[in-house]
């Protein structure tokens, strides 16, 4: 890279969100772009969370890209590896190796508003860019709660996403803190290996089962022969989790006969009452993210664990001790609690049109233009961003119709023609955050009756998509000119006409270089999310 290399896009990550944007790009004839990947390697984070007992509970069929489908998933629900090895594949299949620039983390983007183009600097050099798309995804950057004393623990340390392979947890005692997606996975894969394993639970979870299979041969291969049945399984898939929607986002009291399944699952496992009462949540299933899972609640009615109802809150020593008082003696500490996923660092990084960073515009809560665009910073755009979370699906369905809005506005820069850049209107981003939170005060995770990590210091629920996918992708399927302002360099700014002399001038306009462009249609500049 040298420093003054210039690109029409620059991509940051390179997970899902980073890779489907660059395939995207390539599609729209779009190849002079590069993706800026901290690590050494691409993957996002299904290569940092290599965790044992890494899985996703989503279905394989539906967590995978539309245009690049996987008729060889080896298992209903994949494990980390199958999903690495399926992102690999994307990369070297549509020719994105090129475009990687890899060990090369951002430092720093700030807009040039004369240039109108980003400037941004990385670990390897500078360069610049006339749009950026942020793909550095909300479970990149591990949370480690700041407990005291943990600098001067003894043993070994270390979160879920960033797990130390060399270390041997065999005859060790191990102290698990938090019960989230993570955690509920590693407890039963090292429960049998563990001399004993506290686990520290705040809140707990609702549990259902997870049922996983292997995908036999017989169905991978009529999935290769015919290419349609791997469509229809997605599409089965895909309807059956767009139904529930309705009972997280208007009916929440539909979810009682949820519940009912979920602590059928658990008393199944279960048999002591005070264990029970433990793992039994006080919240309407839904408020947090519901959990999948057949061995969890079998691992923890194990002899060898023990589940603490309290967080943990000091360390003395080798000795970890719990907001209730009680104490244990561990050899390590694993934390599965969670990422930055309100406070992103990236925001930290990204400094906007007024000289202030998206964290600062942020600091009152996240909020954007369809989950894309913020204003105050022209030509940057964010895969997976504000309220764009599900709770029961597919994070890929979201992905792509952010795709969608991200050719859009590639397309309509490109009509516009000459050197420009749209800014998103802070009216339009207020009106669409509105009806967003709007819509969310019905929703389970507003009246469910928990505090999860879809909430922001406020109180607000700037995580998680109010809707089904189907009126996402409706919202995202193309830009409306009339949310943006357009900004043009100075020099490109033309004129006003001259007018005859015997003719009254018009009352003097003060020279911009934002243009405002008007609706395309009434209807369209009034259509909702």
């Amino acid at each position: 890279m040298t420093e003054h290399e210039h690109v029409r896009v620059a991509v940051i990550g390179s997970g899902f969100g980073g890779l489907g944007a660059a395939v995207r790009l390539r599609r729209e004839g779009v190849t002079d772009f590069v993706v800026l990947e901290r690590a050494d390697s691409v993957g996002g984070t299904w290569r940092d969370n290599s965790y044992p007992g890494c899985a996703c509970d989503v279905p394989s069929h539906l967590y995978s890209f539309s245009f690049a489908p996987n008729p060889d998933w080896p298992r209903t629900f994949s494990g980390q590896e199958h999903i690495r090895a399926y992102l690999e594949h994307v990369t070297d299949v549509f020719g994105l190796r090129p475009h990687l620039r890899l060990n090369t983390e951002v430092k720093l983007m700030t807009w040039d508003g004369e240039r109108l183009r980003w400037v941004i600097e990385t670990g390897r050099g500078t360069l610049t860019a006339d749009i950026v798309v942020s793909a550095t995804g909300p479970l990149s950057d591990p949370k480690v709660p700041d407990i005291p004393g943990l600098d001067t623990f003894p043993g070994k340390v270390f979160h879920s996403a960033r797990w130390d392979h060399d270390y041997d947890l065999r005859g060790k005692r191990v102290a698990m803190v938090g019960t989230g997606a993570s955690a509920i996975q590693i407890v039963p894969a090292i429960q049998p290996q563990v001399a004993k394993l506290t686990l520290f639970q705040r809140t707990p979870p609702w549990v259902m089962p997870r049922v996983d299979r292997a995908i036999s041969g017989a169905e991978r291969l009529l999935h290769r022969t015919l290419p349609v049945t791997a469509r229809l399984r997605r599409g089965l898939l895909w309807g059956i989790r767009e139904l529930q929607v309705q009972a997280f986002t208007k009916r929440p009291d539909e979810l009682g006969l949820v519940e009912q399944l979920a602590k059928r699952n658990m008393f199944r496992a279960v048999k002591d009452p005070a264990l029970r009462a433990k793992l039994t949540p006080d919240y309407r299933i839904g408020c947090k993210r519901i959990l999948l899972s057949s061995t969890y609640y079998p691992a923890l009615a194990e002899p060898n664990v023990d589940v603490v109802a309290s967080g943990l809150s000091e360390i003395r020593g080798s000795t970890v001790v719990a907001a209730d008082g009680s104490e244990a003696e561990v050899d390590a500490i694993v934390f599965g609690t969670g990422f930055h996923v309100t406070d992103m660092p990236i925001a930290e990084r990204v400094v906007g049109a007024e000289g202030k960073t998206l964290a600062e515009a942020w600091s009152s809560g996240m909020k954007s233009l369809r989950g894309a665009t913020a204003a105050g910073f022209p030509n940057w755009m964010t895969i997976i961003g504000p309220n764009t979370g599900l709770g029961n699906s597919s994070m890929i369905l979201m992905i792509e119709s952010q795709l969608n809005y991200l050719a859009d506005y590639v397309r309509q820069l490109d009509v516009l023609g000459g050197q420009a850049a749209l800014d998103a209107r802070p009216g339009a981003v207020d009106a669409w955050n509105h009806r967003v939170q709007e819509r969310m005060k019905r929703t389970v995770w507003a009246t469910g009756g928990c505090t999860s990590w879809y909430l922001d210091d406020n109180g607000v629920n700037t995580t998680v998509w109010p809707g089904t996918t189907t009126e996402f992708r409706g919202a995202t399927r193309h830009v409306d000119l009339a949310e943006y302002d357009l900004i043009r360099t100075p020099a490109q700014v033309p004129e006003p006409a001259q007018v005859p002399a015997q003719v009254p001038e018009p009352a003097q306009v003060p020279a911009s270089t934002t243009a405002r462009p008007a609706p395309r249609t009434k209807k369209k500049a009034e259509a909702e999310a």
